[in-house]
């Protein structure tokens, strides 16, 4: 019996989907590795960022705050389509193991608190936990979406 070759495609987008959630998840942990003082220098340089782009648009501004919860969001949220995409070249059928890419969204969000407990001027909350995971969430139901949307796209010209 001869084994079926793996396509240069498929190891491809093996090599840059896991690459590039390997960089997602280094980039989260080095913002918790920031002491307070760094991360609230970060925040607020992206808030000035933004706030300058909204009132451009005449909207904002934003707080430090929601600034920094967004952000939060924003990392976990590519955390998890990255987490879906690997998913999704590794198994033919990723929505049998969907809970995968979650439990590891969450196990990230829960070191990520971790490692801020012992980040110089920095805390650790269980609702950032809640946040993080709410992101990881969206960024999978976002890759369902967009594989969807290329499944159907796909199979549509073949039929043609």
């Amino acid at each position: 019996m001869e084994k079926e070759r793996t396509s240069p495609w498929l190891i491809l987008f093996r090599v840059v989907f896991t690459a590039a959630l390997i960089a997602c998840i280094m980039f989260i942990f080095r913002n918790s590795l920031e002491n307070g003082a760094q991360s609230s220098a970060r925040s607020q340089a992206v808030m000035q960022l933004v706030n300058s782009a909204l009132a451009k648009v005449h909207l904002g501004p934003l707080s430090e705050h929601l600034i920094r919860k967004l952000a939060h969001f924003s990392e976990f949220a590519l955390e998890g389509f990255l987490l879906m995409l690997c998913m999704r070249v590794y198994s033919r059928r990723p929505l049998r193991h969907i809970t995968v890419p979650m439990l590891a969204g969450v196990l990230t969000a829960l070191t990520d608190e971790t490692i801020q407990l012992f980040s110089q001027g920095r805390s650790s909350q269980v609702t950032d936990v809640w946040l993080d995971s709410a992101g990881v969430l969206a960024g999978i139901l976002a890759a369902l979406l967009l594989m969807g949307l290329w499944r159907l796209l796909f199979h549509h010209r073949n039929k043609e």
